[in-house]
């Protein structure tokens, strides 16, 4: 503790709360507990709280509030905010030691100072000069007596101050207001249940303007229980826009236009004029104070900045899905950003899990968890966005889904706005591993839509880009996913066409896409491989992956017995009797393209695709894709010309205008 620079207080430090600590729901499970606090093994008691924002602890027990949710992301404050410091602030009851706490970059704690508090406020304020890399800060409590803990918070020492513009002017500072968007399509229920869990907290609900609801499918939320009551707690403040199907793209670019006034700036629903709009996904849950703190991020911070929340596994409540990604230099693919692991554990592997010694570098542990990660973009399952970013840079891409929330992070680090995916920011939501959208419809807009972002940003050469596609057809046709390339090959053409065509197929390439997969018996889902004969079996097709020294040797000659398989003719009586039913873990290249048929699982469980080898159609897919990617590949500095001179009108307020005027 010595040598520490922090100050302790029974005064006024603390001005304005950052991030509330905050106690689990009642009945939550103990995996999920452990977002929230860490009850020490040896406590006789369990500690017990009525609400979520006091705890009593008994005489001798010890609690840690190094969680997920209660400590505080030191780092991310340091490097975008405006603050040299930060207080925490809390109320003890009864007779208790609060001693603060620390993190290196790789986890190590750091003991900063402590103090014994009876029945009194205290205040520590912890300089943030430590945290260039990384680093947390979080309390522990040890209870002498019976004690309640109450109002704990960590707080800002100053108000917010004005911020700095990429041209160098200045704005702000602003107010805790935002206008609230959340999207919905067929998933009634779930609207309604963002709408009430915005509506559960006073804290929250009052520094909501306006909640915008673009409503695109055709079963409404209007229909369902709760909906009546959940608006009229908003009254005034809930807009909803029906139209029809835009895709996630023109649900979101209806709730900053709506936000910002419409066209002339007029709109009802952007009479508030919120300094904040905030996206939220419908099929999430979300823990309401990050509301709170995303809007105190954005207001602190040394310049405006898209603040994004962080995903939970809505099946697996303890596992952080992920904490921030970024876009490829060399082949322009989304992908984990650097020192971020997918699916981590807090149960499991709680922050103080730095490992063993002798570990090895893949071993699952928390150390990791403890740098600050920097991302190219934010995903709009959450994300808030200032009111004078969307005024500078425009509406969303018409890309209906996939790759509109990348490109508008990768525009505002053109336009100088930075972007971070803050930790203790979070919702819940269904992990990407339970979905199929690599290889379903939605494969049609990943590469579409990746191909126009690239257009648009991409620097140097497409070859890494093409060289991807390559591998990913060479793949799908070994894997007998003739209906994932027939829609791969018509997102190529839909580049290749241009700009021009993007808003005129924002509400066709669905369904047109959706057609041409029916023709395709691997995309068509059957309730169970019961429905079809038992499968006869497939001798000697391995269906485990393997590792070690002799992987690569092995992987080798079961790649040659597949292409030669491929090369042969099918045997077309497996079409009608499958040879083996695979899970979605077993359905692998070395698997699928030894055999002529075979039923695949969906990634969610709930029905099975039979995948039919046919030669002669794998031939004609992979020559089109091959001709398709040449193109690409011989035209693409044209069009990248072609798409960032485009790119102005296709972001404008006038030109989302006329499309929510034929709505």
């Amino acid at each position: 503790m010595k040598g520490e620079d922090t100050s302790m207080s029974a005064t006024n430090l603390a001005v304005e709360q950052l991030q509330r600590v905050l106690l689990p729901r009642r009945g939550e499970p103990a995996d999920v507990r452990s977002l929230y606090l860490l009850e020490a093994e040896s406590n006789k008691e369990r500690l017990e709280w009525e609400d979520r924002f006091s705890v009593s602890v008994p005489a001798g027990a010890e609690v840690s509030f190094q969680t997920y949710f209660n400590a505080f992301p030191a780092s991310y404050w340091r490097r975008w905010s405006q603050l040299d410091s930060v207080v925490l602030k809390l109320k003890v009851s009864g007779e208790a030691r609060v001693d603060l706490y620390r993190s290196k970059i790789d986890g190590a704690r750091i003991g900063i100072t402590g103090s014994v508090v009876k029945d009194d406020f205290i205040e520590f304020e912890v300089s943030l000069a430590p945290f260039e890399d990384g680093g947390w800060i979080w309390f522990d409590l040890t209870a002498e007596t019976d004690a309640t803990v109450e109002e704990a918070g960590w707080y800002a020492p100053h108000a917010p101050k004005a911020q700095i513009m990429p041209d160098g002017s200045e704005v702000g500072p602003f107010e805790a207001r935002a206008t609230v968007g959340i999207p919905t399509f067929n998933r009634p229920a779930d609207a309604v249940a963002a709408l009430e869990a915005l509506a559960s907290d006073p804290a929250v609900d009052a520094v909501i303007d306006t909640v915008i609801m673009p409503d695109q499918g055709n079963k409404h939320p209007a229909d369902e229980p709760g909906y009546k009551a959940a608006v009229e707690h908003f009254g005034d403040r809930f807009f909803e826009f029906r139209q029809g199907n835009l895709g996630g793209s023109g649900g979101y670019s209806r709730i900053m236009f709506e936000a910002l006034g419409g066209v002339d700036g007029k709109g009802e629903a952007g009479a508030a004029k919120s300094p904040y709009i905030l996206y939220m996904d419908d099929d999430i849950a979300i823990e309401p104070d990050s509301v709170l703190r995303a809007l105190q991020v954005a207001r602190y911070a040394k310049s405006p900045i898209l603040v994004g929340g962080q995903m939970l596994n809505l099946q697996e409540r303890s596992h952080l899905h992920t904490m921030g990604e970024v876009v490829g230099g060399h082949d322009f693919m989304w992908t984990a950003a650097p020192h971020v692991h997918y699916d981590h554990d807090f149960s499991a592997h709680p922050l103080h899990d730095r490992g063993k010694f002798d570990d090895k570098p893949d071993a699952p542990n928390s150390r990791d968890l403890h740098r600050r990660i920097d991302v190219d973009f934010n995903g709009w399952w959450m994300c808030m966005i200032p009111r004078v970013v969307a005024e500078q840079i425009g509406q969303p891409l018409p890309l209906f889904i996939k790759w509109d929330d990348a490109e508008y992070g990768l525009r505002a680090r053109k336009a100088g706005f930075p972007r971070a995916t803050w930790p203790g920011i979070a919702i819940w939501h269904m992990a990407w591993s339970d979905k199929d959208d690599a290889i379903d419809w939605q494969a049609y807009f990943h590469l579409r839509n990746r191909l126009v972002v690239a257009a648009m940003y991409h620097q140097g050469s497409v070859d890494g880009i093409v060289r991807s596609m390559q591998k990913a057809t060479f793949k799908h046709l070994l894997c007998l996913e003739y209906s994932t390339v027939a829609i791969q090959n018509e997102a190529m053409k839909d580049f290749l066409a241009g700009p021009d065509q993007l808003f005129s197929i924002l509400d066709t390439s669905l369904p047109r896409i959706a057609a041409i997969r029916k023709t395709y018996p691997d995309a068509v889902v059957l309730p169970s491989a019961t429905e079809l004969p038992r499968a006869t079996g497939a001798p000697g097709v391995p269906t485990k992956d393997i590792g070690g020294r002799l992987a690569p040797i092995k992987k080798a000659m079961w790649l040659a017995k597949g292409l030669k398989h491929s090369l042969s003719k099918e045997d077309a009586s497996h079409h009608e009797v499958p040879q083996a039913n695979f899970a979605p873990i077993e359905a692998r290249w070395f698997s699928l393209s030894r055999v002529d048929g075979a039923t695949v699982t969906t990634a969610d469980g709930r029905g099975v695709v039979y995948r039919k080898r046919d030669r002669d159609k794998a031939k004609e897919l992979g020559k089109e894709a091959r001709a398709l990617q040449k193109q690409v590949a011989e035209r693409f500095d044209e069009l990248s010309r072609a798409y960032r001179n485009a790119h102005p009108e296709l972001v404008s307020r006038e030109a989302w205008g006329k499309v929510f005027d034929e709505q």
